[in-house]
């Protein structure tokens, strides 16, 4: 027979091991089997009386970039530290839970409707966007948040937690730190993504997404310096989808290495048909500049292709630099190393631009369009164009304009001392046949026209 002693110590292991099963031995919150036990608690008490509840899931935007950068210690402590804050400002009966990774969830029994979650949710925001201690540093992190509302949005754990994720989803791609309620209209809305995801895939593996081109100018003779590469995709059941959706959904999905470096073989392989002085222009994008193995990728596809890296201008948005700044100051000295130059593009709508300007180098600066379009009406416009003009001619940058629609704009700009421009007045997007034509109908060299005036 057991003794009584034999069957305490029995009783206490079992509960030890049910504690661990229920219990994410990181943080000290509760995990999945948690908040399942908890859903079903509720939905049990409600039976008879189905009143609604609440559940959310709650991401750290852009966590792994921190982790990698500063080690798994520092972001096992930083989700310690974001554990410790949700169980300080989650409500009476609430519950909060740690899943996998960077994703924490709540079920919050008193929260009935869409208006009262959207608001619980920016609270939540708000306390994950404050400053975490790392002793020697600060580091910021901004969180998505997806919620959904039983029964709803589901009559299961199961369900709502996939309702949930669906309105995290949504959330993810509408940027950083955004609350998503889930509901019928965002369901179709993501439903539609996931098929928009599939068929871009699959043009990726089948290399249907094509390069067209837009020339660049030189704004004192009108003559072509070079071409922008630009992706253009025109499915045969979705008809064109526009970049500024695929794009970003590539970056979104983590498949934007494999489009990029698609694009770039394509546009190097057509650039080589044009004459040699003309430059390629290819743009990066933020996820690029948070991976160490870009610069290694673009030189390899450059000595496939066989074309001159000096030929080769990488465009890359302010925001994209400030992602992860210490990567991205590596991969543009290893380019730049290589004879690759580096652009600035969209200057002026960035936050910090100047302090960008000088722990950066950078050989050539694009003005964003929104001041362009306005230079011939909006004193302030002009004022900021004139400004940037002056800095980069201080600094030795170059400086192309982009958006000009018109003549009246591309003589204010030339008059103002810009040296390039770019914009539907000089030239659309076209095909690699179409700018071979276009190149052969309005290119001349230079130097040749130079030689001829001076046998003359």
């Amino acid at each position: 027979m057991m003794k009584s002693a034999d069957l305490a110590f029995l009783t206490v292991g079992q509960n030890e091991l049910q504690a661990m099963a229920y219990t994410d031995p990181l943080t000290g919150l509760g995990n999945r089997n948690r908040m399942r036990d908890k859903v079903l608690q509720i939905s049990s008490e409600r039976a008879s009386d189905p009143a609604p509840f609440t559940i959310g899931i709650a991401n750290l935007d852009s966590f792994k970039p921190i982790n990698d950068l500063f080690g798994s210690a520092a972001g096992d402590e930083i989700l310690c530290q974001v554990a410790h804050r949700l169980r300080a400002c989650i409500p009476d009966g609430a519950l909060v839970t740690r899943h996998d990774g960077d994703e924490f969830a709540f079920v919050l029994p008193l929260i009935f409707e869409r208006a009262s979650a959207e608001k619980f949710g920016q609270m939540i925001r708000e306390v994950l966007s404050a400053p975490y201690d790392l002793g020697d540093r600060n580091v910021r992190l901004s969180a998505s948040l997806g919620f959904a509302i039983y029964p709803f949005a589901g009559e299961d754990c199961e369900e709502l937690l996939k309702s949930a994720e669906t309105a995290l989803y949504r959330s993810k791609r509408r940027g950083r730190g955004q609350v998503t309620v889930y509901s019928r209209e965002i369901a179709q809305e993501m439903k539609r993504a996931t098929q928009l995801e599939q068929a871009l895939r699959n043009a990726i593996i089948s290399d249907a997404i094509d390069v067209h081109f837009q020339p660049i100018v030189s704004l004192s003779n009108n003559q072509v310096v070079g071409f922008e590469a630009l992706a253009r995709w025109n499915d045969p059941d979705l008809g064109f989808v526009s970049p500024g959706v695929f794009v970003p959904l590539a970056e979104e999905r983590g498949f934007i290495d494999a489009l990029s470096e698609a694009l770039l073989r394509k546009a190097a392989e057509a650039a080589l048909s044009w004459p040699r002085e003309l430059f390629l222009s290819f743009n990066l994008s933020s996820a690029q500049l948070m991976d160490p193995g870009t610069s290694g990728s673009i030189l390899s596809i450059l000595g496939r292709v066989g074309f001159d890296p000096h030929r080769l201008e990488l465009e890359i948005t302010e925001t994209a630099v400030m992602s992860s700044a210490d990567t991205a100051h590596r991969i543009i000295a290893d380019l730049r190393a290589a004879g690759v130059r580096i652009s600035l593009d969209d200057f002026g709508t960035g936050q910090s631009s100047l302090g960008r300007l000088r722990d950066f180098i950078f050989d050539k600066i694009k003005i964003d369009r929104a001041f362009v379009s306005r230079i011939n009406s909006d004193r302030a416009s002009e004022h900021i164009i004139k400004a940037i003009l002056t800095m980069c001619d201080g600094l030795e940058l170059e400086v192309v304009a982009e958006g000009i629609e018109d003549y009246a704009e591309a003589v204010k700009l030339r008059t103002l001392g810009c040296g390039m421009g770019q914009g539907y007045h000089f030239g659309r997007p076209a095909d690699g046949i179409a700018t071979l034509r276009f190149l052969h109908e309005n290119y001349y060299d230079p130097a040749t026209v130079e030689r001829v005036s001076a046998r003359a």
